[in-house]
């Protein structure tokens, strides 16, 4: 195997909390009042008030990252993502552990990052390449590529200080991409800038990696983005790796972090319910074969999403449906489906089922939105829970052979491109 480009061996890092608060204004009295306290106290004796408190933002944190790879950094926020990029980009010291980078850094962690404000953007340019360690020929032979690409000609001679934040990231961005780093670290800025823009730089991340072979890290919060984008990703809890593999494995785990059943909702047991004056959700959860579903559900097994909600007062001008919303892990919307006919409903409980047949959804990770929705004046949306529900379709090889015949037809097996994998009804017959 190829030597690592970024190799982290039990990295830990300790911050000190001060929870003294700072005086703005010191009275004589105050001062006087401290000089006794510390007059009168014992060496060695314990206090109670510590103004002081360590907290460990990053625990024996470990992984190898090789050339080409695109990983995502995800995490609940204080997850200590962020901690580990600055520690990456070398602007903090980690408290313990080693670190080995192979090549030159590109980080993009900030607005402005790396940046000197009283420059313009073209004497950026130079600086961020010289910092780069690149000789200004080189960084000459890039100039009119990144210029393009951030879209920020017309402000080339402008003091950076007067850029707006999407035009600090515009052009970061392009610099941080464009002078060659082995490494480019991006961490959650991108989203100051607009959707084209985010997508554009998502690209040339993309492109640099697989074509160019560098190394690119990046923190989001968008599990679609991250999907599209990573072709593995490191689950942070707690400032302690939780999960470093496949990404759609990451990702599950963290859509479905802290809650008991990914597959089962029970609403009911909250201090508020879903909806509103006219309709609440109790309880969604989802059955495979009719009983109660795992994480992992088998490719051949019906799956049913089962919605259990309460109808508050008697509208005959409503009539109220309830509909899903099923995206995968890339945050594509696979399809929605609500009842083909609906009805006004009197006051009282209701149950509804949604009926996913086997052999239909590819490989992967799916996440169900839940909502219910009314005819009236419009189109009223009464509650709309994203991301209620998780799962994971797995299909098991190793029972292909059981299972290659299917009405006569012979089925698939493994992931398939396409967002869904029905196994429709074929018939060959031979010309006369």
């Amino acid at each position: 195997m190829s030597t690592p480009v970024i190799k982290i061996e039990n990295i830990s890092k300790q911050f000190v909390i001060a929870h003294e608060a700072q005086e703005k204004y010191t009275t004589l009295r105050d001062t006087m009042a401290r000089k006794a306290r510390k007059l009168f106290s014992f060496p060695g004796s314990s206090r109670k008030n510590n103004p002081h408190e360590t907290f460990w933002a990053l625990r024996d944190i470990s992984f190898d990252i090789h050339a080409g790879d695109r990983v995502g950094i995800i995490g609940r926020n204080g997850a200590g993502k962020s901690t580990l990029l600055k520690i990456l980009s070398r602007i903090t010291e980690p408290s313990s552990g080693r670190i080995s980078l192979r090549g030159r850094v590109a980080s993009l962690l900030e607005v402005g990052t790396g940046f000197h404000p009283e420059l313009t953007g073209r004497e950026n340019i130079f600086l961020n390449g010289a910092i780069l360690g690149m000789a200004r020929a080189e960084i000459r032979k890039k100039f009119d590529e990144i210029v393009a690409f951030a879209e920020t000609e017309k402000f080339l001679d402008t003091p950076v200080k007067r850029y707006s934040s999407g035009m600090h990231v515009r052009l970061a961005f392009a610099v941080a991409a464009h002078l060659e780093p082995e490494i480019l670290i991006v961490d959650e800025v991108l989203a100051v800038g607009d959707a084209q823009f985010q997508k554009k730089c998502l690209g040339k991340m993309e492109e640099v990696s697989k074509n160019e072979g560098r190394t690119v890290l990046f923190v989001s919060h968008s599990m679609p983005t991250i999907s599209s984008l990573c072709n593995r990703a490191i689950l942070l809890e707690g400032g302690r790796i939780s999960i470093d593999g496949e990404t759609s494995e990451a990702v599950l785990s963290y859509y479905t972090s802290g809650v008991a059943s990914p597959t089962q909702i029970d609403y009911s047991q909250q201090t508020k319910m879903p909806g509103d004056s006219y309709v609440r959700l109790h309880k969604v959860c989802i059955l495979a074969n009719k009983v109660p579903a795992s994480q992992e559900i088998d490719i051949d097994q019906e799956i049913d999403v089962v919605i259990d909600y309460s109808i508050l007062e008697d509208d005959n001008r409503l009539l109220p449906y309830p509909n899903i919303h099923v995206y995968n892990a890339a945050g594509v919307c696979v399809f929605i489906s609500a009842p083909s006919t609906t009805q006004a409903h009197a006051k009282g409980d209701y149950t509804a089922v949604c009926r996913i047949p086997a052999n239909f959804l590819n490989q992967g990770s799916y996440f169900i939105g839940i909502a219910i929705s009314s005819f009236g004046k419009g189109v009223i949306v009464h509650l709309f829970e994203q991301n209620a529900l998780s799962f994971n379709i797995k299909d098991n090889i190793y029972n292909v052979p059981t299972r290659l015949q299917v009405d006569g037809n012979v089925a698939y097996s493994g992931e398939v491109p396409g967002t869904v994998r029905p196994l429709l009804h074929w018939q060959t017959t031979k010309a006369l």
